[in-house]
């Protein structure tokens, strides 16, 4: 049998990244690791530098966890990769009654066998707190270089099979011939491609070439995989939501497609044609719900903006203008979204005041001659928005007084910092919250809650705030060495992970 791989060589290394500022010496701290693991535990072993087991969430939380570390740690170092993983199994295959005993008793024993470095390890492995810095990003260049390959196949690989570990483990075990099994696939859903933002029609619109300029609708990223009578919807965290949106279903297949992937928006319009908040139309994807009665409160409405795959052939690779032609032979105006094609900034800026006029966000500016980058951000695609803003994540919360005692309001702030795998905190806001956002975040806060130093909880990472702002400002007080003036929450991003947060950088950027 092969040896196995040590549970302490991950602990370490990931701690060594952690500790480590340069990016070429992360990837190669990882790519040593990675050429040292059995090819059978490669799998394992990168979902545990990225945070995230093979078995996905594991349903423990904090207090059990602490609970199992109360023990005395383990003097040596024995554990193995292995260990944790069918561990892990069995965390998930226990439910039902006396299930949290059991639990309990499995937490127990595997932080038995734990040094104090593998028990902390564990112990934010188990409830998605590991930020060594092991990013996707960096883990996909260690990759590549220990298969000895180029970065961008691996990374190619890795978007459309839209699962790092699986494609990591196998360009590993068998080298470059394994990549020929991940291209485009129906029903595997894809990383959607991404927007950087402009300050305006100006900054987006140089040159003389002509862009694609288009409605940026405030609503939920859906891509949409067909089949004959099979239809797919899927969200940009590649969920499979297509019980909850009926009305994409059936207009889709009013088009008599085959054998297409669809990328575009699902929105919830008032019956005057304007756009419903985003906080409405992500109603429609709560945990529970009577999808009828919602259908019937909350109608929604499909638009699409591109094509990745229309009878059979692949056109990911295509330009944007081709596969915008595509696009347009197939779909009736009334599902395609609003666009021209222009390289005037005088027609950009009219037609982004139209967006705004008919209550949308702002506008789109896309490169024709792009092709689709799967789950990457970049210049092809910006943005164009009229106010400020930034998705980042809620590090802690303040209890409220006066008005607002007994709820979390005044919330801190963090831009991700994709050196370290952390969060810059860049200042708090208790403005732009409503009573009803007011109960919900309290409600969510405390379901996360890591610790408290007097009136202030501090959370776990995970949730994605949309916030408005004025500028950018420098500032003394904070570690990021900025502030947003007059920030404002828009409203709570559940579709976005903390992964897709807004960068340090991105912030320093706007100064």
């Amino acid at each position: 049998m092969t040896d196995r791989a040590k549970f302490a060589d991950v602990v370490a290394t990931s701690a060594e990244v952690a500790a480590t500022s340069g990016r070429l010496a992360k990837v190669a701290l990882l790519a040593d690791l990675l050429q040292r693991v059995p090819h059978d535990e490669l799998r394992t072993v990168i979902g545990f530098l990225i945070g995230w087991p093979r078995q996905n969430k594991l349903g423990v939380g904090w207090a059990a966890v602490s609970k199992a570390r109360d023990q005395q740690p383990a003097p040596d170092a024995t554990l193995t990769v292995h260990d944790a993983d069918v561990a892990f199994d069995a965390l998930l295959a226990t439910t039902g009654k006396s299930s949290s005993a059991r639990r309990a008793q499995i937490l127990t024993a595997l932080f038995g066998r734990a040094t104090e470095a593998e028990q902390r390890f564990l112990g934010a492995l188990i409830v998605g707190e590991v930020r060594q810095g092991a990013l996707e990003g960096v883990l996909v260049e260690a990759i590549a270089k220990a298969a000895v390959l180029p970065p961008e196949r691996v990374r190619r690989a890795a978007m459309l099979a839209g699962d790092l570990a699986t494609v990591g483990e196998a360009v590993l075990s068998r080298g470059a011939e394994a990549l020929h099994a991940y291209g485009l696939e129906l029903f595997r859903p894809v990383s959607p491609m991404l927007a950087d933002s402009a300050e305006s029609v100006a900054d987006a619109l140089t040159g003389d070439a002509e862009q694609l300029v288009e409605w940026k609708l405030d609503g939920a990223r859906i891509q949409v995989h067909v089949s004959g009578d099979r239809v797919a919807v899927y969200t940009r965290n590649q969920n499979d939501v297509t019980g909850s949106a009926p009305e994409v279903v059936d207009v889709v297949r009013t088009m008599q497609l085959r054998d297409a992937i669809l990328d575009g928006e699902v929105i919830a319009l008032a019956p005057d044609g304007r756009p419903r908040s985003f906080q409405t139309t992500m109603r429609r994807f709560g945990r529970r719900r009577d999808t009828e009665a919602m259908r019937a409160e909350i109608p929604l409405t499909a638009f699409f903006f591109d094509v990745l795959l229309l009878n059979g052939e692949t056109l990911i690779d295509l330009s944007l203008a081709e596969r915008r032609g595509a696009l347009d032979a197939v779909l009736p105006d009334a599902l395609r979204v609003p666009s021209i094609i222009t390289a005037d900034p005088v027609g950009g800026a009219r037609f982004q005041e139209e967006a705004i006029a008919r209550g949308h966000e702002g506008i789109m500016i896309k490169n024709l001659a792009a092709p689709y980058a799967a789950g990457r951000r970049g210049s092809a695609w910006m943005k164009v928005k009229t106010a400020r803003t930034l998705d980042l994540v809620v590090l802690a919360a303040e209890w409220g007084s006066g008005r607002r005692t007994g709820w979390l309001s005044n919330i801190h702030l963090g831009a991700r910092d994709p050196d370290t795998g952390g969060f810059v905190m860049l200042g708090k806001t208790f403005k732009g919250m409503t009573d009803e956002m007011l109960a919900w975040q309290t409600s969510e806060f405390l379901a996360r809650e890591e610790r408290r130093d007097g009136h202030i909880i501090y959370l776990r990472p995970e949730l994605v705030v949309e916030v408005a702002f004025n500028e950018v400002q420098e500032s003394s007080q904070y570690p990021g060495g900025a502030t947003l003036r007059f920030a404002r929450v828009k409203g709570y991003r559940p579709d976005k992970r903390v992964e897709e947060a807004d960068t340090i950088g991105a912030v320093r950027a706007l100064m």
